[in-house]
């Protein structure tokens, strides 16, 4: 059933904010507690549709995973080895991290397994990590373009290498140190461009030794995982709709508790500090491997830039709400090199650029990114986030600077990555409510 907003200008954010726990964590740390020896506490889980959706495939596959209060999990990891065949397709819902990481993992397994996804996800390009994971030795069939849904049969053995993917991508990266685990000798991977790191992180804190040669990060086959406690961060994407909209709010005074700062996350807080926007960190403190602070946002005037390159891997997911900071900004703002949006939940790109057209945003769409002109003159509009949660979210704060009421359709999947955005999003000041 969708579920669409409407939203027009609310008051400036004031107050104080902590938004729910990272979504790349709760991911993996539901992943390699299963596959652990022990029983692992999990903190600060994100209680949304795609990572209960892999604590679901894992329970499928013998795992028994425990919900002692809501953003807790207890996991009784069955080890490397003792996973069971399911007895029906692994449902991974709208989560492209859930499936691909998965393909690492059961490609290793010595028995079937299917794979599958929402229209969404269906639609989304699998050969990154289908492609040298056949060079493993692993024998992954799927649909027309190598999209979903994947059927994983046995393999006889997986094979160590070394791989330099041309895309930048932590979803590969994880996905081939996860096989790795499982293959004979080493497997390495270098990047074109570091990202997030949280696997690599993560498998050291379950007792993996994970090697490091300059850009290249490795595992040896057969080591032993053991069972730990985690503590999610906060998740910095979330924090990011807020962070853009206290900045560009006139009168807004926001602080955003807690955030996760990985410095492979948070290439936008870079970009908005480079646009003048006025973001102090607060109370910077280590929680295990990971980094805290509280965020306090003030808004101001930003300017438009030209967003470096090098910088788009560490702010992929945040692009939608840059978009929007953008055409609020004096001047032009330029992002290039960004067309690995194009293949998100949706094309990112297009799908910002023709809804905040509608809104009176002048835009020019390029292959890889945009130029986003700014000083916009904002109208109503009727928009569609074509169920990207990330665009909806993002589309929802553009609406503030609507005098006339600004619809928003197919915004249900929200609730993949945001679970109790509306109630956050309302209680601070914006105006966004389910029609």
């Amino acid at each position: 059933m969708r579920l669409d907003w409407r939203a027009r200008s609310g008051r400036p954010l004031t107050g104080s904010i902590r938004v729910p726990g990272d979504k790349s964590v709760s991911h993996r740390a539901i992943m390699l507690a299963s596959l652990a020896e022990g029983t692992s506490h999990i903190r600060g889980f994100l209680e949304g549709e795609d990572t209960r959706a892999t604590a679901r495939c894992f329970a499928q596959m013998g795992v028994r995973i425990e919900a002692p209060n809501d953003g807790e999990r207890m996991v009784h990891g069955v080890g490397l080895r003792g996973l069971k065949a399911p007895t029906a397709a692994l449902d991974c819902g709208n989560a492209g991290t859930a499936m691909r990481l998965m393909c690492g993992v059961m490609a290793a397994q010595s028995f079937a397994s299917v794979l599958v996804g929402d229209e969404s996800l269906t639609k989304r390009p699998m050969a990154r990590v289908i492609d040298p994971l056949s060079e493993m030795g692993a024998v992954i069939g799927s649909a027309e373009g190598k999209r979903p849904p994947l059927h994983v049969s046995p393999a006889l053995m997986l094979h160590g290498r070394r791989f330099r993917p041309p895309v930048a991508s932590a979803q590969i990266k994880s996905a081939l140190l996860l096989a790795g685990l499982y293959a004979e000798g080493e497997t390495w991977v270098s990047e074109v461009h570091p990202t997030r790191d949280y696997t690599e992180s993560m498998l050291r804190g379950f007792g993996v030794e994970v090697m490091q040669e300059g850009d290249a990060v490795g595992v040896r086959g057969g080591q032993v995982l053991r069972a730990t406690d985690i503590d999610v961060p906060t998740d910095f994407s979330s924090a990011a709709f807020f962070l853009v909209a206290a900045s560009i709010i006139p009168g807004s005074d926001l602080t955003i508790r807690d955030v996760g700062l990985n410095p492979r996350r948070t290439g936008l807080l870079d970009t908005l500090r480079d646009m003048g926007a006025d973001i102090d960190v607060l109370n910077a403190r280590s929680a295990g491997a990971e980094v805290l602070a509280d965020l306090r946002v003030r808004a101001t005037r930003l300017r438009g830039i030209v967003v470096p390159e090098a910088r788009v891997p560490d702010m992929i997911d945040e692009f939608p709400a840059l978009f929007v900071a953008a055409a609020v900004a004096e001047g032009p703002t330029t992002i290039s090199g960004a067309a690995e949006l194009r293949v998100k939940e949706s094309d990112r790109i297009h799908v910002m650029a023709v809804a905040l057209a509608a809104m009176g945003v002048v835009i020019e769409e390029r292959p890889d990114g945009a130029v986003i002109q700014g000083d916009t003159h904002w109208r109503g509009a009727h928009v569609d986030s074509h169920g990207d949660h990330r665009c909806a979210m993002s589309l929802g704060i553009a609406a503030q600077f609507v005098g006339d009421d600004c619809t928003i359709i197919d915004c249900r999947n929200v609730d993949t990555s945001f679970p109790g955005f509306l109630d956050l999003a309302t209680g601070c000041g914006l105006d966004i409510r389910p029609v």
